[in-house]
């Protein structure tokens, strides 16, 4: 493991590892935080980028994550269905403590918690896609597959 990764992104680096793939995490100087930086820095299309949100769920309080293509929002609704919850917006406390990340910089594994995820259907139209990797600037290569096998996450339609 590059032992010059910050620590949040050697954090990733180790589970991504334990999962048994060959993926690299990969820091930039500039920023990824956002899905059109990180798309601007590596060379792909918004599309391309794994985004990941932590919701908080209405009754369960629990963090439901959903890993989004980059050029989708969220349509709260159709995970709601998917779920038979209603969605609220988690703050970045709460954010930080189910995932041990911050804003910016969260990765689709290697949680402090357990968490429901949603992967958005979209994301299986690309050979390639990229998820952050615990920092503004940190970001690794994966297949769609993959993605949905290592966060068991179930695939659904989430585009507003």
């Amino acid at each position: 493991m590059p032992s010059d990764l910050k620590k949040s992104a050697q954090k990733v680096q180790q589970a991504l590892d334990a999962f048994g793939y060959a993926l690299s995490v990969k820091e930039f100087a500039e920023s990824t935080r956002t899905s059109q930086e990180a798309a601007d820095a590596i060379g792909c299309t918004v599309g391309q980028i794994a985004k990941s949100l932590i919701f908080k769920g209405k009754e369960s309080q629990s963090p439901i994550l959903v890993i989004a293509s980059g050029a989708n929002r969220v349509n709260e609704k159709a995970v709601k269905a998917h779920l038979g919850e209603k969605l609220e917006k988690a703050d970045a406390a709460f954010v930080l403590k189910h995932t041990g990340y911050a804003i910016g910089g969260i990765p689709p594994v290697g949680h402090a918690t357990a968490i429901t995820t949603i992967v958005d259907e979209d994301l299986l139209q690309y050979e390639e896609i990229w998820a952050a990797a615990g920092t503004p600037n940190s970001v690794f290569r994966l297949t769609p597959q993959i993605l949905v096998e290592m966060t068991r996450g179930a695939v659904l339609e989430v585009k507003k």
